[in-house]
């Protein structure tokens, strides 16, 4: 009796989102490779990860728990410019993007996983795809799947037009070793998710595994994110890197302009309740702008969109790692059974997008409905590094 031939799925995005779908799809049976454009070290934009259950049914199918990867918090703590603190007791646990980019990356070890491939063309002949990258590298098989981000080269050549717009509001963050912090201050953060919100920005501060991975006290790090308003017409300044590179989705550490990391912590001071000011200090920065992309499709032949390539939800959900794992567990069951011979599975492709799709668009209001709570992005909202105005 003759075998069937399992399907080959192109995977164009090595982050975790593309490595969960490598994990996924390999379960259902197929055979994957994995394309990522960066170069070099992959870049932990994310650095933080709320721990959510997609993220540990994955987790726990390769043989790992989400405690293994996580640091458990205890409460949940309000800081104020003025007064003590607010807390409450609210377990929850915390991972961190290069923790887990490790975790599901080390079981791939035999998996093609080629660096410096930048997506350029993808071609569809009948059940052949073929992906063809920057260098002149081709890569022939039966399905591509996009999980290449808010940038995605992917989305770009099947919707040329679709391009991510910005919310008016910026992601500074620090990724700090808790060794490097005083004790007092670390006292203060340790075990806790702790907030801050005002007109026009929000800060949040969790500790997170260590850069290998550590769990012990004395090796972790402290995560923090800050959120505030900066006009369109103020962002180029603070893209503008030390290497003379002007960034467009994420400014990574050390590239901050020594005057830009100067009027942060100027405004820490003047914004922040004086133990996160402090910690912005002591911090190296780096920055993301926060942008939306509004979903329209995830299918389109023999290709599939997942993640922020197919849209994206404000960070305030603390959903989008969450959500590209869902993307990819659903497309690998949607795939799972279907032959190269065979024609796509068209009626559990077309269900799987609906049913994905409606759950981001909902997604997505509620995290622009958070954002307005503190009046990030919002026309009225307090806004900051202002540009001088000519006269």
């Amino acid at each position: 009796m003759q075998s069937r031939k399992a399907f080959k799925a192109l995977i164009v995005g090595g982050s975790v989102g593309g490595l969960a779908a490598a994990h996924e799809i390999r379960a259902a049976g197929g055979e994957v490779a994995v394309y990522e454009r960066s170069a070099g070290k992959m870049e932990a934009r994310g650095a933080g990860v709320v721990m959510q259950p997609e993220v540990e049914a994955l987790l726990v199918r390769l043989g790992m728990s989400a405690r293994s990867v996580s640091v458990e918090l205890r409460e949940r703590q309000q800081l104020h410019r003025r007064g003590r603190a607010t807390r409450y007791e609210a377990p929850q646990l915390m991972t961190a993007w290069d923790t887990l980019y490790r975790a599901l990356r080390e079981p791939l070890s035999g998996v093609c996983y080629r660096l410096d491939s930048a997506l350029r063309r993808v071609r569809v002949d009948g059940s052949e795809v073929t992906g063809e990258f920057a260098d002149g590298y081709t890569a022939q098989g039966n399905f591509l799947v996009g999980a290449d981000g808010i940038g995605s080269a992917t989305r770009g050549l099947l919707d040329p037009g679709r391009r991510p717009v910005y919310a008016g509001y910026v992601a500074w963050r620090g990724l700090e070793p808790e060794s490097a912090l005083p004790a007092d201050l670390l006292e203060l953060l340790a075990g806790r998710f702790t907030f801050f919100g005002a007109d026009g920005l929000q800060m949040l501060c969790y500790l997170v595994p260590g850069p290998d991975g550590e769990l012990t006290e004395g090796s972790r790090r402290v995560n923090w994110v800050w959120y505030m308003n900066v006009a369109e017409r103020d962002l180029p300044r603070l893209l503008a890197g030390r290497s003379g590179k002007a960034f467009t989705t994420f400014v990574p550490p050390g590239e901050t302009l020594p005057e830009t990391v100067a009027q942060l912590a100027t405004t820490a001071d003047t914004s922040l309740p004086e133990r996160f000011a402090e910690l912005v200090r002591r911090s190296e920065v780096f920055m993301q702008p926060v942008f939306d992309l509004s979903p329209y499709r995830m299918i389109a032949d023999h290709v599939a969109l997942i993640g922020d390539a197919a849209g994206t939800v404000r960070p305030h959900t603390a959903s989008g790692t969450s959500k590209a794992f869902a993307d990819a567990a659903g497309l690998a069951a949607a795939l799972r059974g279907w032959t190269p011979g065979q024609d796509l599975p068209a009626g559990r492709l077309a269900d799987w997008e609906r049913e994905r799709l409606s759950h981001l668009v909902a997604l997505s209001r509620a995290g622009i409905d958070l954002a307005n709570r503190s009046a990030l992005g919002t026309a009225n909202g307090r806004r900051f590094f202002v540009s001088a105005r000519p006269a």
